[in-house]
């Protein structure tokens, strides 16, 4: 866990839930098929902007503890699935 705090410091000066507004979408750049789940899955579940950027923090998590250098559709498929489970309970 402290090798991934230490990627996203190193790679964008802070922790991942700092991220804020534009520097979201620019340290989670999604492929085309990572972006059509999250489009998609944000539609069925009535996400809100703010929704969709948290769980873009959290994929970009996931893949620094993974050693991922990019966001990928496993990533975002599993932090929507803890988004859905913190919004079950």
């Amino acid at each position: 866990m402290v090798a991934a705090r230490d990627r996203a410091v190193a790679r964008q000066g802070s922790s991942n839930q700092s991220l804020q507004g534009k520097a979201i979408d620019t340290q989670c750049q999604l492929d085309d098929a990572a972006a059509k789940f999250l489009n998609t899955a944000a539609a069925r579940l009535g996400w809100s902007g703010r929704s969709i950027h948290r769980c873009l923090k959290v994929a970009r998590t996931i893949a620094d503890l993974a050693g991922a250098q990019a966001v990928q559709l496993t990533h975002v498929a599993e932090a929507v699935q803890y988004r859905r489970a913190l919004k079950a309970h």
